[in-house]
This record gives structure tokens, sequence and C-alpha cells, in this order.
């Protein structure tokens, strides 16, 4: 049985300035980022909780490049236009195979193009991710990816995808009705839930369903009748090309009943009326608290007792915060809860998390773009391909013998360019030097060559916040040879790939 001492904090009262130390930094740039160099996290814990949190969090007064609408072709998959349906029907209608044969040859190339750039797309996020001034600012991007998950495969325009990311962008850190708001006109997700079917006539549920129980509510906390309600609410919302279209003709204007709130309800009254219920706080409250704190069970029953009674206090602040997330976020992360013993080092990585940390912490190159794009794949997190409306499961579902094995070879062609199938120019024209990373080499004062054990040792702090001298000794063992000093950088990389390859080293 735990005592008073031992128990988890629950508290969100502001972690003390003294008790804010590297590890403390440390934690904070996995959680709000993707982790970063010794020298950064040292600087974190010499600024103290407050500026360090406060850094992250203002990320709209760093300056950096916006993304440009025109990055990416938006007419890869454009509709018809009115002469070329003329055309078509008129094909169809005298049976003239040839020109219809025309019209979907044109589509298949349109298509190859467009996964071409759905490719492209996936590699410029994953360089923005590992580049970024704003580290807050993406692993928000990626937590609204998840929960407001939208799949290319069955949306089939890569410029939506790249549209609809540029907005979970724009609002990561704003308000959450803000951003409800546009999801049910971002043409993405209206293609997505088929909302683009969704007519008085015949009113498609896809959109209002999974609006309440997956990006809202929560289940349990919505009727079947709010669905059906919800759904004529959001009838004639649809998308022309690539933007936002509201049809009145297939708009139910007749009198809805959403949540215990009455009228002739639109999208922007379905969204009012969940706002009003108290059930939203409480979920967006678990998602965050899920997504940046620790892996517990959506039913709130099933989590543990700080974890539950932390949620419910960062409810409240959500509420009060009338949905503003900055205050909400920041609170959070200033709370002792958010570094208590039992949190920190205690979630598993995503693999976005993962491969863009390594770059980040270890200053590795990026090599190949496309075999890091297809590893994440591999490891079940293919950035724009959520497997379903519920996004990533995360957590434990993340490891597998499967994906352990492609994590650490993942890891190991970072450090040294080589692929297990065999030779990759790209990755292998860029050389890796791990001697930065090593203290004791960057020693001014030092006047011989640290002994094998004190490199691992120090690779072991930079890298994992790590202490164990026999661990460092194992490794130190492990990376012994004749041929090569202890400061060889071929034997730092060995060093590496060995702590890479470490159980501690998949969590955050």
């Amino acid at each position: 049985m735990q005592t008073q001492i031992d128990r988890p904090s629950n508290s969100l009262a502001p972690i003390r300035d003294e008790d804010f130390r590297f590890s403390q930094a440390r934690h904070l740039l996995l959680r709000a980022g993707f982790g970063g160099t010794e020298d950064q996290i040292n600087l974190l814990a010499e600024w103290g909780p407050e500026r360090a949190v406060d850094h992250l969090i203002h990320f709209d007064e760093i300056p950096s490049e916006p993304d440009a609408r025109d990055a990416f072709d938006h007419d890869i998959m454009r509709p018809l236009s009115d002469s070329e349906q003329r055309t078509l029907r008129q094909a169809r209608r005298s049976r003239n195979e040839a020109i219809v044969e025309q019209f979907q040859k044109k589509r298949m190339a349109a298509q190859r193009t467009d996964r071409a750039q759905m490719r492209e797309i996936q590699q410029w996020w994953l360089t923005r991710m590992i580049q970024t001034p704003k580290p807050l600012e993406e692993k928000l991007t990626l937590f609204w990816h998840g929960h407001f998950a939208t799949g290319y495969r069955t949306i089939e325009d890569s410029y939506h995808m790249y549209a609809q990311n540029r907005m979970f962008r724009a609002n990561a850190l704003g308000n959450f009705g803000n951003l409800l708001t546009n999801i049910i006109r971002d043409p993405a997700m209206l293609r997505y839930l088929n909302n683009n079917q969704n007519r008085k006539s015949d009113p498609n549920e896809n959109l209002a369903r999974e609006i309440m129980e997956l990006f809202s509510l929560g289940e349990g906390n919505y009727t079947e009748s709010d669905i059906k309600n919800g759904a004529r609410a959001l009838t004639g919302y649809t998308y022309d090309d690539d933007a936002f279209s509201f049809e009145m003709d297939n708009h139910d204007q007749t009198i809805k009943r959403i949540l215990g709130v009455s009228g002739n309800l639109d999208g922007d009254g379905f969204v009012s009326a969940i706002l009003r219920s108290r059930a939203c706080p409480a979920f967006i409250a678990t998602k965050l608290y899920r997504f940046f704190v620790a892996d517990v069970p959506m039913d709130i029953k099933e989590m543990p007792p700080a974890s539950r009674q932390f949620i419910a206090k960062l409810a409240d602040q959500i509420a009060r915060a009338n949905y503003e997330l900055k205050p909400v976020v920041r609170k959070m992360l200033l709370s002792q809860h958010f570094y208590d013993e039992s949190v920190m080092k205690n979630k598993i990585k995503s693999p976005a998390e993962l491969v863009v940390g390594a770059v980040r912490s270890l200053n590795t190159p990026t090599r190949d773009l496309r075999v890091l794009v297809e590893a994440m794949t591999q490891m079940g997190q293919s950035l724009f391909a959520p497997p379903s409306v519920k996004g990533w499961d995360g957590g434990r579902a993340w490891i597998s013998t499967a994906t352990m094995f492609t994590r650490q070879n993942t890891l190991v062609y970072l450090l040294t360019g080589r692929l297990p199938t065999g030779f990759n120019p790209i990755g292998m024209a860029q050389s890796f030097d791990a001697r930065p990373l090593v203290r004791s080499l960057n020693n001014p004062a030092r006047t011989d060559t640290p002994t094998r054990a004190h490199i691992a040792s120090d690779l072991l702090r930079a890298v994992l916040d790590d202490r164990d001298e026999s661990l460092a000794k194992r490794i130190a063992d492990a990376t012994e040879s004749e041929k090569r000093s202890a400061d060889d950088p071929r034997t730092l990389t060995e060093m590496l790939a060995l702590i890479t390859a470490l159980p501690q080293y998949q969590l955050c």
C-alpha cells in the first residue's frame, strides 16, 4: 500500500524552481517537443520552469516561414469543368467508349501524380518537425492530426490533406471551439466522413456521430437522437474543389434538438450545443493528458486515481478558459503532476517522436527522407494515413516484435547510413560524428583521452539522462577494440547504436 509520501502527485500547482533541473527540463522538451541536445536541455534548466514553458508555449512570437498555400499543386485532383462534364455525359449516352476511356486514363494519371505529391508532403512535414524552431507547434499539429484523424487513402486528394495540416497548425494552441467550427468545413474531413453526401432528403450520420464520439464528447455522452439531429444540422455542408461550400437547398431548416438545445440548428449550432456539454471539457482534457502526460485508458473508471483527479482539474481549467487552450496547456506543462516520477520516462515514443527526436537530439543527418517515411509506416505511423477515424492507439500498440526490429534498424540507419536491405547511396553520402555529444571530449582542460567507460557514461547521460555506471561499463566493454581508440568516431557510433537499442530509449 502506498504511503502519503510516495503516492503520485495529482497537483496542478506549478513545480518549484528548485525542483526543475536537467531531468525535468529534458522531460519537458521530450513531451512538449521532440527532445533536444544536452546543451538545449541545460539551457532550459538554467532558465527555470516558467521561462522554459513560456518559450515553448509562445511559439507565435518566434519568426518563421509561414506555410504557403501554393507550396503544392492544388489542381491535380481538380473536378471536371462544366464542358468536360457535358462531353463525358454525351460520350456515355452515345456509348463512345474511346472518349470515356480517355477520361478514365486522365483520372488514373492524376491519381498517380497525386500519390507522388502525397509522398512529397509526408517528407515536407517530417522535415518541418525536424527543423522547426517551434517544436510544440509541430507536436500539437501531430496531436490534432491524430485527434481529428483523416486518411489520404479515402479522400485521394493530397492538397486537401496539406490544407488540413495547415489548419491544424494555425489553430494548434487556439480555441477548441474554433477547431470544431473549422473541422465541419474542412474539405478533407467532409470527404473522409461522407458529409458531402449529407442531404436533407437522405441524412448521412457519419460526421455527426464521429464528432460526438471521437472528437468532442466520448461514448455515453450523447444519444442516437442527438446523432440524427446533428446529421440534419450538418446537411448541405460540403465542398467545391478546395473550398467549403454550403448548399442551402440541401440543408434541413426544420427544428432540431441536440444535447438539450432546440432550434433551427445548423453546423455552428451543433458545435455550440457540444461546447455547452459538461462532457466536452473532460473529454478534451483526457485526450491532452493521454498525448502529453501518460498513456491511461479513455474510460475514467479505469484510470489511476492521480490521473483521474488531475484530468478533472484540467477539465475545469478548460471550461473556465472557455476552451482557450494556451493557458490550459501552459498550466499542464508547469504542473507538479507533469513532473511526477510516475509520469517521467514512462511513455512509449511514437514513431514520429522516435525518428524526429533522434535527429534533433543526436544531431544525426536526416539522410534519405523517403527511407524515414517508409520506416515510420512500418513502425505503425504513416503520416496523413492513420489506420481509422479513431487515429492511432498509441502506447503499447507502438511496440511489437516487428516494430522493434524496424525501430532499431532505423536508428542504425540514422547513425551510420546502413540499411539491412543493402546499400543506400543517399544515406551513406552523409557522415555522422558523435564526439560533440561527449562532454569529457569537449573539456578544454583535459590532458588525455578519457577512458572508454567514461565516454560511455557521458553518452548515457546525454542521451538517456542515465547515470548507471555498471551499464556504461557494459557498453564500453561491448565496443572494446584493439584497433580503435576510445574516442574514435566509429567507437562512439557503436556505443550510440547500443544505447538507442536499449528499452529505455523507447520511452520519453
